[in-house]
């Protein structure tokens, strides 16, 4: 495995189906057993079952802060998507890579191996931390653990860049999100005695619209912010499931809905919002039929927004990596506003475009990923005069 090429490394990537409700230890096992035979050394950061692992290696001094790279290992399924190429194994065509992972974001995670032994070779005066990632595509649940640790350590990194795909354009933030379940407590009977009972469905569409409402609130041109598209914070509804037969009036309704919050602005103000309308407008007419009525609110998962300020040490050194300046925003989230939290300034760039991820037959070009090595080389490069 030594001195593979970002392509070759690739390869090996897309054959472990990592997706997010499977295991990723056979390809954590895998990127150890490389970095050990170039003489890294990995700690890895397992969850409870021990069944999916983080991995954080370092490469260079082991007494100052340093630059992390970082990735998530976890892809979204391929189920009901039309491929026409075997999604865990790669096929070139056309300059391009097909492949589930390729664009989001595998080609990057190969690309930093690739990259290994010239780090390795290299006097470098700052390290160089390698931070792989497992469940970001389900909430950015994974690389919390990690995280907690890095956080405590006498030297802490002074830079992340997380190579989510951007077109190796460099980008300074992104929206966070806020994931909820709302949970209807309604109270059966016959269809024919429908007003003796609680319609669990009916009362869970007013609080989708009203929900609708406070995203039409959010749309104010008084709230946007013209850096991000749309350029306001949203909400939407994505899953609905209730009710067992069109003669029972139904007891049970839930619904999944999420906010994408601009950076700055509190997610949980919208979950308040309508939890008061639930208390106030919703809840004394249920429980005039059926005390026992309810509705309740849970959440799912939750990432925070990233904001990198331009005029940083981040924005500057990622300026010099890409060779531009003109810093964006992407709508997808990332790790980045996790890592911010903790203190560590993050910036995101990487090979390939989220216009392909999540999506049947995703590929990154081979331009890309050749970018991205060439990327890697320069921060080399900065790594053995920085101070």
């Amino acid at each position: 495995m030594n001195d593979l090429s970002s392509r070759a490394l690739l390869d090996r990537l897309i054959g472990f189906a990592t997706v997010s409700r499977d295991s990723n230890l056979a390809l954590i096992e895998f990127i150890r057993d490389y970095l050990a035979q170039h003489g890294v050394q990995s700690e890895l950061f397992y969850n409870d079952e021990r069944t999916k692992a983080n991995l954080f290696a370092t490469i260079g001094p082991q007494d100052r802060g340093g630059i992390v790279l970082s990735g998530h290992t976890d892809v979204v399924p391929v189920d009901a998507q039309a491929w026409s190429v075997d999604p865990f194994r790669l096929v070139e065509k056309d300059g391009r890579l097909y492949g589930r992972g390729t664009a989001d974001m595998k080609g990057f995670l190969a690309s930093v191996l690739a990259a290994v032994p010239n780090f390795v070779g290299c006097e470098l005066q700052m390290p160089v931390h390698l931070a792989f990632s497992y469940d970001e595509e389900i909430g950015c649940l994974g690389v919390r653990p990690m995280l907690a640790e890095i956080a405590k350590r006498p030297h802490k990194p002074v830079l992340c860049l997380i190579g989510e795909p951007t077109a190796l354009k460099p980008v300074l933030g992104h929206k966070g999100k806020l994931a909820m379940r709302c949970c209807v407590k309604g109270a059966p009977c016959h269809s024919a005695y429908a007003p003796y009972g609680v319609n669990a469905i009916q009362y869970a569409a007013r609080l989708i619209n009203r929900l609708e409402d406070i995203g039409d609130e959010l749309a104010d041109p008084e709230y946007h912010d013209a850096r991000f598209d749309p350029p306001y914070s949203t909400v939407q509804t994505g899953v609905i499931k209730g009710g067992r037969a069109l003669n029972i009036v139904p007891a049970e309704c839930e619904f999944d809905f999420e906010v994408r919050a601009l950076p700055g602005f509190d997610a949980n103000r919208v979950a308040e919002a309508l939890q008061r309308y639930a208390d106030e407008d919703l809840l004394p007419k249920m429980q005039a039929v059926k005390p026992d009525t309810g509705i309740r609110l849970f959440p799912l998962s939750a990432y925070p927004g990233l904001a990198t300020p331009p005029d940083s040490d981040a924005a500057r050194l990622l300026a010099m990596l890409c060779g531009s300046d003109e810093f964006g925003t992407v709508a997808f989230g990332t790790e980045g506003g996790l890592f911010n939290e903790v203190g560590i300034p993050t910036v995101v760039c990487g090979p390939g475009s989220m216009d392909q991820g999540h999506k049947p037959d995703e590929f990154v070009s081979i331009e890309q990923l050749e970018g991205c090595d060439a990327m890697l080389c320069r921060l080399a490069q900065y790594l053995t005069t920085a101070r």
